[in-house]
């Protein structure tokens, strides 16, 4: 299956049926505000090493959270209940993607560049890209950031300052847009992490249809 090459100065993408089985579906491109909305309205998303040009992907099978099937554990049940915690939105987007890249960096490599950043922060000016913190007795735990277009979120990375951090900050994430009758969080890539907190596979048919119904394409 080829990977295409976006136009410059065009924005648009070829059909995400024709990505290939690992979900590389173009290359090329920019990471402006109009071509990534019309990018996450589709299913596809960004992910490239720093250096390289841009990839964008659109896996097939998708791995999803949906809101309601969030999974506390019973060891976070009880560790919740021994903190107070608060929920934070939009605290301060910058600081919470940075601190994504930092601790990925330092762990195992990441993706999120100075463009990436550039990127999303003005994707969070234009009322699109949200960060997520969480408060554990008034000190900050852990957080995550993401697309929010409609009633999808598509998550981008998280982090954690304290043990948990990073769990508590999706939990509770999770039940407000449970409340907020979200469809889904999208995860992109499976994690046995991210599987351990509810999420699952599902066909690109139902995630499309989900798709187009959450976000009015």
């Amino acid at each position: 299956m080829p990977v295409y090459r976006l136009r410059e100065g065009e924005i648009s993408f070829p059909n995400p049926i024709y990505a290939r089985r690992d979900g590389l579906l173009a290359v090329g491109g920019d990471l402006s505000v109009e071509r990534l909305l019309l990018a996450y309205t589709h299913g596809i998303f960004p992910w490239y090493d720093p250096g390289e040009e841009i990839l964008w992907w659109c896996p097939r099978e998708r791995f999803v959270i949906f809101p309601k099937e969030i999974h506390i554990s019973r060891s976070m049940k009880k560790f919740s209940k021994r903190h107070e915690f608060r929920l934070a939105l939009n605290r301060d987007f910058a600081d919470t993607i940075h601190r994504c890249r930092v601790k990925r960096e330092f762990a195992e490599g990441t993706w999120i560049t100075d463009e990436m950043e550039e990127a999303y922060c003005r994707l969070q000016e234009a009322g699109y890209a949200v960060s997520v913190e969480v408060f554990e007795d008034g000190e900050l735990a852990g957080g995550l950031y993401g697309v929010s277009i409609g009633r999808c979120f598509f998550g981008e990375s998280m982090f954690s300052e304290k043990k948990n951090g990073s769990k508590m900050a999706l939990i509770a994430w999770a039940q407000l847009l449970e409340r907020s009758d979200f469809l889904l969080i999208d995860c992109q890539f499976h994690t046995e992490h991210l599987e351990s907190m509810g999420g699952r596979y599902i066909s690109w048919e139902e995630y499309d249809r989900m798709l187009q119904e959450g976000t009015g394409r």
